[in-house]
């Protein structure tokens, strides 16, 4: 008797499921939208996410009061797409300014999220070095950018930074900038005796040498490579109009610091 019982109720329920869920308007209307064509209707929800002027002017504001707080070393402040803040320091002030947004109660960056490389051959420092870091406390992120050129060293941040080292050993053996003071700076994308550094824009597709299997010797033999090609020129400008509905949204402000701030 109970096992009957049992089995009565379990029909109702499965019966009341059918009724409830299978058969419900919204599930249709959910398959027919997804089965329509029609390329006429306009989108009208954005492409891009929009820029929030309060959001733009927090960022703003913080970053002239890192300007203030550190003088000697930030040169410009920018704030890109509309919620990124962009710091461009010298190359003396690695340490100090990141150490300032490390530890400093109002930024708290103590997460380090990456560290990214920039080579353009045209500069008189080709190379730039981008710190992106994370704030968990403020849900907040920031850019630090600082420059270089092939000979001049920049200061390690493994003392500020333990995540650092790994980040600075790519960046010397993609791009050969050097990094003072690094604990254990080797390659540690390319093989062992790579010459050169694949990232420059001046380095060629192919390569100085190539590797293969010698079925003379029985091992793997590096020998040069002779391919003649000329040297690489690269236009960062894109042709095409990705958000045509967002082509009059300016990409990057520059937030007056120093003197500026004080003429307005």
């Amino acid at each position: 008797m109970a096992a009957a019982k049992w089995r009565n109720v379990f029909s109702l329920a499965s019966q009341f499921c059918a009724k409830r869920f299978i058969y419900q308007p919204r599930i249709l209307t959910a398959v027919q939208r997804l089965q329509t064509t029609d390329t006429t209707v306009k989108e009208v929800r954005p492409t891009v996410r929009q820029s929030h002027p309060l959001v733009k002017k927090q960022l703003a504001e913080f970053g002239q009061y890192v300007a203030e707080c550190m003088p000697k070393y930030i040169q410009k402040v920018h704030v890109a797409n509309g919620d990124e803040l962009d710091i461009m320091i010298c190359p003396d002030g690695v340490i100090p300014v990141l150490t300032f947004l490390k530890d400093h109660h109002n930024a708290q960056f103590l997460s380090l999220a990456d560290i990214a490389g920039l080579d353009v051959p045209t500069r008189q420092y080709r190379f730039e070095i981008v710190y992106n870091l994370l704030s968990l406390q403020y849900n907040s992120r920031i850019r630090v950018r600082t420059y270089t050129d092939e000979l001049t060293p920049i200061d390690s941040l493994c003392d500020v930074f333990m995540g650092a080292n790994w980040y600075e050993r790519e960046i010397w053996d993609m791009y050969g900038v050097f990094f003072a003071n690094h604990p254990d700076l080797r390659r540690i994308l390319t093989d062992y005796g790579f010459e050169g550094h694949p990232q420059r824009r001046d380095f060629p597709l192919t390569g100085y040498v190539e590797v293969r299997y010698d079925d003379e010797v029985k091992r793997v033999v590096v020998e040069p490579l002779e391919m003649t090609q000329e040297f690489r020129k690269f236009e960062y400008s894109s042709p095409w109009e990705s958000f045509p509905a967002y082509r009059q949204l300016a990409a990057t402000e520059e937030v007056p610091i120093g003197e500026e701030t004080e003429k307005k």
